[in-house]
């Protein structure tokens, strides 16, 4: 389901991130493929190892096999995801999340994830004066209390302290709002992805050119959302076309600064609210 849930979010064409058409300079969609199955293999080789362990296994696994960052988010996402699934394929993934498995973290989890995270060596990632990730060494770490110090200015921190609410309460009903509105996977991820991208300033983009520029990207994906809206309203037959000229139009201003702007934030809990949608059945095959 990991594996399969990356391969989705990375060939949809979603606005300012690597697809099957478009390729950055210096990552391209075959290593995000090849990520995908890394982390998959990882997940399953190191299904009984704790959440620190199999994370820093997966960042050092992809390290090797790609060479770069591509998947830390998704990692820190769809891992504990994963750990609750392969307990028991019938739980219930968000309240057994913060009740049975987040809350129940050891110090040698933070320790491990900290090592993850300086491994990926994220973009934009600065310092703080508290339970910095720079801080070096093996010594143990309040995941939770970290992430909870990084909430506010990180999104995929903030899902560790919210028991993933951006996942289940927003990411997996707008993929089923963007499958009944478009009729096809594909473009429901896209949907999605604006969406979410429309709701909340994506925090990469933030870290790494201002929050500003941020701000500038979620207003053109509510432009894109409010387009779709007002011609639905209309009732015009075709409720799309001037959606997806919005797309290409944020898209075209995301790409325009080399990658800078990539919203990789809102790319990782797409996939992660794939990895869930697949798991509760809200997803099924054909997967297209």
């Amino acid at each position: 389901m990991a594996t399969l849930a990356c391969l989705l979010e990375v060939t949809a064409p979603k606005p300012g991130n690597v697809h099957r058409g478009a390729d950055f300079e210096d990552v391209t969609f075959v290593d995000f493929a090849t990520s995908a199955v890394v982390l998959g293999d990882v997940i399953q080789a190191f299904a009984e190892a704790t959440l620190g362990q199999t994370i820093l296994a997966s960042v050092r696994q992809n390290e090797q096999a790609v060479g770069t960052n591509t998947n830390l988010g998704i990692v820190l996402l769809i891992v504990p995801l994963a750990k609750i699934a392969a307990s028991n394929a019938l739980a219930d993934l968000q309240s057994n999340l913060v009740t049975d498995y987040l809350s129940k973290l050891s110090p040698s989890d933070g320790a491990d994830v900290f090592e993850a995270i300086r491994l990926a060596r994220p973009g934009g990632l600065g310092e703080v004066e508290e339970l910095d990730v720079h801080g070096g060494g093996d010594h143990p770490v309040d995941l939770l209390s970290a992430m909870q110090l990084a909430a506010n200015r990180d999104a995929i921190a903030r899902q560790y302290v919210t028991g993933f609410q951006d996942v289940f309460e927003f990411g997996v009903p707008l993929l089923s709002e963007g499958c009944r509105r478009f009729g096809n996977l594909n473009e429901a991820i896209v949907y999605a992805h604006v969406a979410m991208m429309a709701r909340s300033a994506d925090s990469l983009i933030a870290r790494k050119c201002g929050t500003g520029t941020a701000e500038h990207s979620r207003f053109l994906a509510a432009k894109a959302i409010e387009s779709l809206t007002q011609v639905e309203a209309a009732k015009k037959v075709d409720c799309s076309e001037g959606f997806w000229k919005a797309v290409g139009e944020l898209d075209f201003w995301l790409r325009s600064d080399g990658h800078r702007r990539n919203p990789g934030t809102t790319a990782d809990l797409i996939a992660a609210s794939l990895y869930v949608g697949i798991h509760n059945g809200v997803i099924q095959s054909p997967f297209r």
